[in-house]
């Protein structure tokens, strides 16, 4: 046998005592039931975000005080997440257990962050708050 051949075969003996691990095997599994229970709370609010009226008009209002400031904003879905860039200025919104949360940043700092809510929010205000600064 080549030193190859016996050092792959000591790799797939130590994964293998890995994989039967008790502490290993339980971490494991309370590791993907507490991830499957977050994607079960956030559930509610990333369909609230993905088709909501409110993520539409969002959209079509950035886009038109965009136009009228003579900037281009782009959107982004990125996994749950909807991000919104227009020049030096980013809006990301990100559904949480406790609802949608909006980070507003400039040149990659964040300056603000709140809570948006599709069924009570107004969405021109958040864009008008994100782009315009009001």
């Amino acid at each position: 046998m080549s030193f190859l051949d016996n050092l792959e075969n000591d790799l797939k003996a130590l994964e293998n005592q890995q994989e039967r691990d008790p502490e290993k095997v339980k971490r494991d599994r309370e590791r993907r039931e507490a991830d499957r229970n977050a994607a079960l709370s956030r559930a509610p609010h990333v369909e609230a975000l993905k088709n909501s009226a409110f993520t539409s008009e969002l959209l079509t209002q950035c886009r038109m005080i965009g136009h009228g400031q003579r900037v281009l904003v782009k959107f982004t879905w990125i996994g749950e997440s909807l991000r919104l860039d227009a020049k030096a200025k980013r809006l990301q919104l990100t559904p949480t257990a406790e609802g949608i949360t909006a980070v507003f940043s400039v040149d990659g700092v964040e300056t603000d962050r709140a809570m948006a809510h599709p069924q009570s929010d107004d969405a021109v205000a958040l864009a008008r708050r994100w782009l315009s600064g009001e």
